[in-house]
């Protein structure tokens, strides 16, 4: 099918047929009009063109089919031959519709005026776009109506305050019954519905009440916030009921953390007014780890008291440079047990307590944990186990030996192990009577344990060792020539070198000075009083000064 008819046939589609579209545009003309070929219908045609329509041309002109510009780029079509008329006018003025009139049986085509090529007259920037057809022409913008005021919208009715129905048209599900622009009628004409009545009423109501309740939740809670900050906790009165109850309180614990104990186990209404109290008793600060007794339902204050009275502190304190057999006992006397009964768990359980492997495997040890009972105060519940307390004492060994490093620094001292390291530590702790002679009592000890040493030939000879083994404390141990029969690995009048182990548990400060003596060529010393120790180099110098300490202990009375 061409463009602009059914076929390249000889039935033209007739404008007025029907199934052609519009019978004509505006300033259309009709179809057929008489020509200089007198009845003969000129099949060429047109409307007269804008712009164009004064122009004539000469048969020596050359002549082109209407350009469609929807058409370009494509060549002129090939193949049917193209006549002019020679020496005739040809009538431009009026549009080519495309159809071909009906001509006479028999009668001859015209003609063609545009076989001739010639240049593109609407190719040029100058020239007017080309003409349009009629059925590609577009369609005169009709005029907008007048847009019609907007009305007020009417109100929305949210369907928690309606009864459900939105009061559409039953007839269409797409439109409203009450459209917002129709004044309530429907667009079909059909009569505005009669709202149902809406219970706005209750719906208010209810949010009224939230809003009451959600007003009151917020009261409360900011009370509670002014309370927390800015008003006094809650509190008990008194100093508490007759039931007690035991609370124990961790190392390092703050003033919140003691606070949320009390309250756990009932001792005092609220952290709040324990800090309190804590803040405004001047020795608050004060209270210890350990395990207290105190009573239910205490104020405050009375707690604070309370919890800085040694008497309800349930804590067993072990004072540096006591042997394991003294800590024994008092672990006995604490648990309410029999005694002996620590010790008996000590020594069979000794593996399973903690111990590091180099304090493990010493012969000839009178006691395992000898040493590693450190001296603290540790928080003793009432009913708890004997090896429950061992082990709290020998972590907290572990723990001080190792900020001291003692592994690290006993090579650097001529010792072969940190084992070696604690026992010199322990004979510090027992033989310098007073802590700011310790450091030149651990040169002592380090210079006697030269085995070439001409003063004492490599002995230690500490009366503190023969106390050791005898179990007791006395500064009247015997005479030397008695002391060097004992036969007793720990008899350090008689072998040479160091004891098995450590002959107590030392404090700190023992140890730093047995990692740091004061150098000096002392192998004696003696302690004439609190304020005067005094320290030899040769054996006939260390007898005078022993002379001055007996006279020193006729005057005190020992």
């Amino acid at each position: 099918m061409t463009e602009y008819g059914r076929g390249p046939g000889s039935e033209p589609w007739h404008p007025e047929d029907p199934a052609y579209g519009p019978q004509g545009w505006e300033g259309q003309q009709a179809y057929y009009q008489q020509t200089q070929y007198g009845n003969q219908q000129d099949p060429y045609q047109q409307q007269p063109q804008q712009g164009y329509g004064d122009q004539q041309y000469q048969g020596g002109q050359e002549h082109y089919a209407p350009h469609d510009p929807h058409q370009q780029g494509v060549p002129p079509q090939q193949g049917y031959p193209q006549q002019t008329y020679a020496g005739q006018p040809y009538d431009t003025g009026t549009w080519d519709t495309g159809q071909q009139a009906a001509m006479p049986y028999g009668a001859h085509a015209p003609a063609d005026p545009y076989g001739a090529q010639g240049p593109d007259l609407y190719g040029t920037p100058e020239a007017y776009p080309p003409p349009q057809p009629p059925g590609r022409r577009r369609a005169e913008p009709e005029q907008e109506p007048a847009r019609a005021e907007p009305e007020e919208p009417e109100e929305e009715n949210h369907p928690f305050f309606s009864d459900g129905d939105d009061d559409r048209d039953d007839g269409d599900g797409d439109e409203p019954g009450g459209s917002r622009r129709g004044g309530g009628q429907g667009r079909r004409g059909g009569k505005p519905k009669k709202k149902k009545k809406s219970r706005n009423g209750l719906a208010c109501l209810v949010v009224a009440l939230v809003m009451a309740g959600g007003a009151s939740g917020v009261a409360y809670f900011g009370y509670q916030f002014w309370q927390g900050r800015f008003g006094e906790a809650p509190d008990f009165a008194g100093d508490g009921t007759n039931e007690t109850v035991q609370v124990e309180i961790p190392k390092g614990a703050g003033g919140y953390e003691i606070a949320a104990l009390l309250v756990e186990n009932g001792v005092v209404k609220s952290q709040g007014a324990f800090v309190s109290a804590q803040e405004k008793n001047p020795a608050g600060k004060n209270i210890q780890d350990g395990v207290y007794t105190l009573k239910k339902g205490m104020s405050a204050a009375s707690a604070v008291e309370a919890m800085l009275d040694p008497a309800n502190r349930n804590a067993l304190t072990i004072p540096e440079g006591k042997r394991s057999a003294y800590i024994y006992a008092q672990i006995d006397k604490k648990l309410e047990l029999k005694p002996g009964t620590t010790k008996s768990v000590a020594t069979a359980k000794a593996k399973t307590l903690g111990l590091p492997a180099w304090a493990t495997g010493h012969p000839d040890l009178k006691d395992p944990l000898e040493g590693f009972l450190f001296p603290a105060s540790y928080p003793v519940a009432k009913g708890a186990k004997p090896e429950d307390v061992l082990k709290k004492m020998v972590a907290r060994a572990n723990a001080e030996y190792g900020k001291l490093d003692i592994e690290t620094k006993a090579a650097s001292l001529g010792l072969k192990s940190p084992w070696e390291l604690l026992t010199v530590a322990s004979l510090v702790q027992v033989e310098g009577k007073y802590k700011h002679d310790f450091d030149k009592v651990s040169r002592v000890v380090y210079n006697r344990l030269k085995p070439n040493n001409i003063e004492t030939v490599g002995r230690l000879e500490f009366d503190s060792t023969i106390n050791y083994i005898k179990e007791e404390s006395t500064l009247d141990v015997g005479t030397v020539a008695d002391l060097r029969k004992i036969d007793d690995p720990y008899n350090t009048y008689d072998i040479k070198g160091l004891t098995p182990g450590p002959i107590s548990n030392p404090g700190v400060d023992a140890i730093k000075s047995a990692l740091n003596p004061t150098p000096g060529p002392w192998y004696y010393f003696v302690s004439i009083n609190e304020d005067k120790t005094v320290f030899s180099v040769t054996n006939e110098e260390h007898n005078r000064n022993v002379e001055q300490y007996e006279k020193e202990r006729e005057k005190s009375g020992q």
